[in-house]
């Protein structure tokens, strides 16, 4: 499932270019954009993915190749 405005995690590995079993780890570490249980699925709300990307670039290590 994905709309305009939620993702599955598959729909999230494919927007963000990695595999879904990264999105699934970084759902287990609590180190990616923030799941909501829709009874056994996860999905993730396209607002939520934006915010979190947008802190990720605020942490990027100053002098990496750009």
């Amino acid at each position: 499932m994905q709309t305009a405005e939620f993702f599955s995690t598959e729909g999230l590995a494919r927007y963000l270019g990695v595999p879904t079993a990264t999105v699934r780890q970084w759902r287990h570490k609590r180190t990616g954009p923030r799941g909501i249980r829709v009874g056994k699925y996860i999905r993730y709300r396209r607002a939520d993915v934006e915010q979190w990307l947008n802190r990720q670039a605020d942490q990027e290590p100053i002098g990496r190749g750009r």
